[in-house]
């Protein structure tokens, strides 16, 4: 059976329909002193976790769901986690920094038997849990929301994403790819530089797997816009989108904004569960 997290719905409700797996009934309540409770209503053999981990009570619930899923007799618990937070530091960059993806794969493989994760930050975050752990690259799901595009360029933020964007133009089905130069200088700041291939007169379609404050997508929209071409798609598997990100992409023109519902915000046009339900 699915047992999905509140975060989840959406994505938990397609993955039913894609695999025929029945979702189970789970509870939640509050303590008095705010801790949560949760209890699996339905017997349970084989059970699928599904929980996108984007807050610390996320996570909480998340590992619920698993001890839960034992509690009501799964023998079997496959934990899928349609966006893994806190897999962005995934090594440490001073003496005592706390490996963040790391320690959450950890957490997770005390509950779990096999981990399915979309399109992590780095497919190396996989090698952290002490389950098999293996990435789901959904970002070809992207391509459907796509009008007819005019000369098509399928451009990553970086040339760590072009296999993405690459994703994206085969699942079109024809156009070109290519990357920006990125050099990060903090965890807000980075910069980046345009690509030398021509955009003038194309669609261009940005590629990237997360979009958090939305600062370094608007500023390539405004770069492409300057280079004259004609329409600029924004697209992501993780449309995590902090505090204005919206607004900063509209500001710099977009077209449109497409992500996939494994965050579910106003921008998920298309669902991930298809490509997790072709490995289950």
């Amino acid at each position: 059976m699915i047992l999905a997290g509140a975060t989840s719905q959406a994505f938990a409700a397609e993955l039913a329909a894609q695999t025929g797996i029945d979702i189970a009934t789970v509870t939640t309540e509050r303590f008095p002193d705010g801790e949560r409770y949760l209890r699996v209503e339905d017997s349970v053999d084989e059970a699928v976790v599904v929980a996108s981990t984007v807050s610390d009570e996320a996570w909480v619930e998340l590992l619920q769901l698993q001890d839960g899923a034992r509690e009501a007799g799964a023998t079997q618990v496959t934990t899928v986690l349609p966006y893994m937070g806190y897999a962005r530091q995934d090594h440490a960059f001073e003496s005592g920094e706390s490996v963040s993806a790391r320690a959450m794969a950890r957490a997770i493989s005390t509950g779990s038997d096999r981990v399915l994760t979309v399109n992590p930050h780095e497919a190396a975050v996989c090698d952290f849990f002490d389950v098999p752990a293996t990435p789901v690259d959904a970002a070809g799901r992207l391509a459907a929301p796509l009008a007819d595009l005019s000369d098509p360029l399928f451009l990553s933020p970086d040339d760590g994403a072009i296999e993405l964007a690459t994703s994206v133009r085969d699942a079109y089905g024809r156009g070109e790819t290519d990357y920006f130069e990125k050099t990060r200088h903090s965890g807000t700041e980075v910069d980046i530089e345009p690509s030398e291939t021509s955009v003038a007169g194309r669609d261009v379609v940005v590629v990237d797997d997360i979009i958090a404050t939305g600062s370094t997508m608007s500023e390539a929209v405004t770069l492409l816009d300057e280079g004259g071409a004609d329409r600029v798609f924004v697209t992501c598997v993780h449309p995590l989108f902090a505090r204005d990100a919206r607004l900063k992409l509209e500001r710099a023109g977009v077209e449109a904004i497409y992500g996939t519902d494994t965050i579910e915000r106003a921008v998920s046009e298309v669902s991930a569960a298809p490509a997790v339900a072709e490995q289950l």
